[in-house]
């Protein structure tokens, strides 16, 4: 049976995979000097996460309607991340096309690494359905559709090509530092960070763990390897309304919303 992002997509084990996704966006320098400059992710990581989240799952089970509204969301956050090159730093553009081909193949490369390592290796008929599901999360922003890798191949040669090269400069180390290492959060949200912090290192190319100041030895490869072991005996097993509660809580958010902002113009109408 072929499986695409409809099946996997809703899986909470995804959120696994969330620090991974973010540090490679922000190893990429121009992301990284945008995200520093313009944005308040560390002192709301749970914001942005629920944010990118949101988007994703709208796009993927959502109403038209819901798509729409995301998509209007992030263009107003993305319209004031940008600026000409200066003295000290080149610029940076959030719509520029290849950075945006680059948060979107994060995004991908993540699912698939995390499924992957809880449900086993994806048939090649899966693998495709996956890799097309991703493409349309860029293009319903602006990535141009003949940006995406023609196919799985294609993709690969990118991504390969991108790690080889790939250094998080000083903007981006420090708001990815801020994140794995939060001072001023929640008390609940400090105390899972531990764990989260792990499972990136474990995730993450070697030389980004270096670049992020991330410990990783012999030791600490084994007890990853257990935990993912674990995992993928236990997580399947559990029922789908804990599998896929995060997906249902972000869309009820978003449909909340949707009736309050609704709500006025009613009233309006009426009057």
């Amino acid at each position: 049976m072929v499986r695409g992002m409809a099946d996997y997509g809703a899986e909470v084990i995804l959120l696994a995979g969330a620090g991974r996704a973010l540090l490679l966006q922000l190893a990429e320098p121009a992301v990284g000097r945008g995200v520093h400059e313009h944005s308040t992710f560390v002192g709301r990581p749970v914001n942005r996460l629920k944010g990118t989240l949101t988007y994703v799952y709208a796009v993927v089970y959502g109403t038209e309607e819901q798509v729409n509204a995301v998509r209007r969301k992030v263009n107003r956050a993305h319209v004031p991340v940008r600026r000409g090159d200066n003295d000290t730093s080149p610029g940076y553009n959030a719509y520029d096309p290849q950075l945006q081909l680059w948060v979107v193949a994060t995004l991908y490369d993540t699912a698939v690494t995390i499924i992957e390592k809880i449900y086993g290796p994806l048939d090649d008929e899966s693998a495709d359905a996956m890799y097309r599901d991703y493409a349309r999360i860029g293009t319903v922003l602006q990535l141009p559709p003949g940006l995406w890798p023609e196919d799985r191949a294609a993709f690969r040669r990118y991504w390969d090509g991108r790690i080889a090269t790939l250094r998080a400069e000083d903007e981006g180390v420090r708001v990815g530092r801020g994140l794995l290492y939060p001072k001023h959060t929640a008390l609940w949200y400090r105390a899972i960070i531990p764990p989260a912090r792990f499972l990136t290192a474990g995730f993450l190319p070697e030389q980004l763990r270096k670049d992020f100041g991330l410990p990783w030895n012999e030791r600490r490869q084994r007890r990853f390897d257990r935990t993912l072991q674990v995992l993928a005996v236990v997580y399947p097993r559990l029922p789908q309304g804990i599998r896929h509660w995060f997906k249902d809580y972000c869309l009820s958010e978003l449909d909340k919303e949707l009736r309050e902002n609704r709500e006025p113009a009613r009233g309006a109408s009426t009057r």
